[in-house]
């Protein structure tokens, strides 16, 4: 949509920089966008800035070359190329990157930021910077939390790798329990939790972990993971566990429940299929074969943030979308995924 608003008003004798600006005055949501044109390359993001967008310095060791700019989704990609983090596009900025350098307009009128909240519990990389400090030490920082609101008397803490390890080594820290390995993940395999089908996501995880008996067995293990969306990987790593010898299983998630689908890019499914959308935490615990289960409280998720909570969306928990998602969006979420499989070949 956005695209064709921006060739719409460059074909109506707009300069690129203006018919940008036009054409995002018309849309709603959320997007970052980098967009390259012939006079130059532009960087973007919504007035909720939902999603992340940074500008990087590439240093150059030819004299009198301008300084070359670099736009990417988070810092990590900065880093491998060898790019400086400069800062973060604002929400409702445009940056402007020409061979004069960089100008920035602030297109939105009223801007105000709104950060998915999972990026820093989960899609983001840890190895990413986000209000001056890596999302590790964050997810170190929820793990804590998680010890604090829900301790219990185990043997060993574990995380779900790779992105419940930094959330399990603060759960250990905190509580003094010993934090060890449990499951040893086989890189070649992505995130399961946005396959499409249920079969698919099962087969994922079965390629995906595989489990260290000799640490289990004979254990209580506390495992930490940073969400629970269906239940589908919760409830495999639970069984793989039990048959490797652990004695009793429980798990902490350093997040709440995700009770809401995602509107704004993140391919989660209907609420329907969100596990703690239809059942109790109870209720989960027994469907996923745990000895107890917790999750980490709202308010200490962005507790730990250590930023203003209102900056934040955490729609996924609270179904309060801070753009608001017309209802023709909310029907026809995954309705292509809910049709019935193909037989031709």
């Amino acid at each position: 949509m956005i695209a064709i608003a921006v060739a719409e008003a460059v074909n109506a004798g707009k300069a690129w920089l203006d018919a940008a600006i036009s054409a995002f005055h018309r849309c709603e949501g959320a997007f970052s966008l980098v967009i390259g044109t012939p006079d130059g390359l532009m960087g973007v993001r919504d007035p909720n800035g939902v999603r992340p967008l940074v500008i990087g310095i590439l240093e150059t060791e030819a004299p009198n070359t301008p300084t070359q700019y670099v736009l990417a989704s988070e810092t990590c990609a900065l880093d491998i190329i060898g790019a400086e983090y400069l800062r973060d596009v604002e929400p409702g900025e445009l940056v402007w990157i020409t061979e004069a350098g960089l100008a920035s307009f602030h297109w939105a009128t009223q801007p105000q930021r709104k950060l998915c909240i999972f990026e820093m519990i989960y899609f983001a990389r840890p190895d990413s910077i986000m209000h001056e400090e890596s999302l590790y030490s964050y997810r170190m920082r929820i793990g804590k939390q998680l010890a604090i609101e829900s301790p219990t008397d185990v043997d060993l803490v574990m995380g779900v790798p790779d992105s419940g390890i930094p959330a399990a080594i603060g759960f250990s820290q905190q509580s003094g329990i010993p934090y060890a390995e449990g499951l040893i993940k086989n890189r070649y395999v992505g995130r399961t939790f946005i396959q499409p089908t249920q079969s698919m996501r099962e087969s994922g995880i079965r390629m995906k972990l595989n489990p260290l008996k000799d640490v289990l067995v004979g254990k209580r293990i506390l495992i930490v993971d940073d969400s629970l969306v269906r239940g589908t990987t919760s409830r495999k790593i639970v069984k793989a566990l039990r048959e490797a010898g652990a004695t009793e299983v429980h798990m902490r998630i350093s997040s709440p429940p995700v009770t809401h689908p995602c509107f704004y890019g993140i391919d989660t499914d209907s609420q329907d299929q969100l596990i703690a959308a239809t059942k109790s935490v109870e209720e989960i615990a027994q469907q996923i074969n745990v000895d107890s289960l917790a999750y980490l409280s709202w308010e200490g998720m962005l507790l730990a943030t250590q930023e203003d909570p209102n900056s934040f969306c955490s729609a996924c928990f609270t179904g309060d979308y801070p753009i608001p998602v017309p209802e023709m969006v909310k029907r026809s979420k995954l309705m292509l995924e809910k049709q019935p499989a193909s037989t031709s070949v």
